[in-house]
């Protein structure tokens, strides 16, 4: 009869790869460094295979059975998690701690509006919030550090499951006394004439205001080595001439134009296109016992974004 890992055990192997160090994982398992080794090293003997290679680099590097390994123990560890999970959400949906995982152009303009609202409807939940790139956190919602994320789509979003909450349109910024100010609303074909200013690669907001709009994905940068990582200095490089950009209304209504002088006009797309936008989605891990619990804070989530 073959001797199972321990949860433990696989909760050691995951911390070590997720912190590539052996440390960091220590401190987040909350035990000693010599601890989590001697575990990782029982469980290599119990499985009597190298997971680990023993070599002098810095960083802990995982033999090609060790990363096969590490995919099998996400999945062990989720479902071992799901069983628990199933009967919190049935005994008492929505109390309790909650891991929530939000990107950057969303968090900073919802969550003010939101999380009175959410801590009004459901007043027993405890909302942990972790805000990082979708990338990122999808990563943490697959290894069970996160349970739902606020995200915009489409996204590489793996095995998840998603659901639209609402839907986010793009607006036009522009410098004070820039030309298409003085228009109600400004084509999108006229944005190809003008320097356009985007976020950095690795923000998804890059990619949908490109798509949205049907623009080039080479427009967006004003030279090399310098970029915008959040809206506030993209904002700030809009009112200092540099260019024009794309915003969510979603972040104009959270003040990320506050003191800033930039003017913003909505976007008239080509006749018969929609207008260019982005869908706000909640989402979470495929088959999650907890999906009922996470779709009844889709209308919390749709009132606050619609009050901005």
């Amino acid at each position: 009869m073959n001797i199972l890992p321990t949860p433990q055990q696989l909760r050691y192997l995951l911390a070590l790869a997720d912190h590539g160090h052996f440390g960091r994982a220590a401190a987040a398992c909350a035990v000693t460094q010599s601890t989590l080794s001697a575990g990782i090293i029982a469980l290599e003997r119990q499985l009597d295979a190298a997971l680990l290679e023993r070599s002098q680099a810095k960083r802990p590097i995982f033999t090609p059975l060790g990363l096969e390994v590490l995919a099998r123990a996400r999945v062990a560890l989720a479902s071992l998690a799901a069983v628990t999970e199933t009967v919190a959400a049935a005994r008492d949906p929505l109390t309790g701690p909650l891991r929530l995982g939000v990107i950057p152009t969303i968090g900073p303009f919802l969550l003010p509006r939101l999380m009175p609202a959410l801590r009004h409807a459901f007043p027993r939940l405890k909302l942990w919030l972790r805000e990082d790139q979708t990338e990122h956190l999808v990563a943490a919602l697959e290894s069970g550090r996160l349970d739902v994320l606020l995200l915009a789509l489409p996204c590489a979003c793996g095995q998840a499951a998603s659901l639209p909450v609402a839907t986010d349109p793009f607006l036009a910024a522009l410098p004070e006394g820039h030309r298409l100010a003085a228009l109600d609303s400004v084509p999108v074909a006229a944005l190809a004439a003008e320097p356009l200013l985007l976020l950095e690669d690795g923000h998804c907001l890059r990619e949908h205001a490109l798509d949205a709009c049907g623009l080039p994905k080479s427009m967006g940068t004003v030279g090399e080595g310098f970029a915008a990582t959040s809206l506030h200095t993209l904002v700030q490089m809009v009112a200092g001439g540099l260019g024009v950009t794309l915003l969510p209304r979603l972040a104009v209504a959270g003040g990320v134009l506050a003191g800033s002088g930039v003017v913003v006009r909505p976007l008239r797309p080509a006749s018969g296109s929609a207008p260019p936008g982005r869908t706000l989605a909640l989402a979470w891990r495929d088959r999650s016992p907890r999906a009922p619990e996470f779709r009844s804070l889709a209308p919390a989530i749709a009132a606050a974004i619609g009050g901005g």
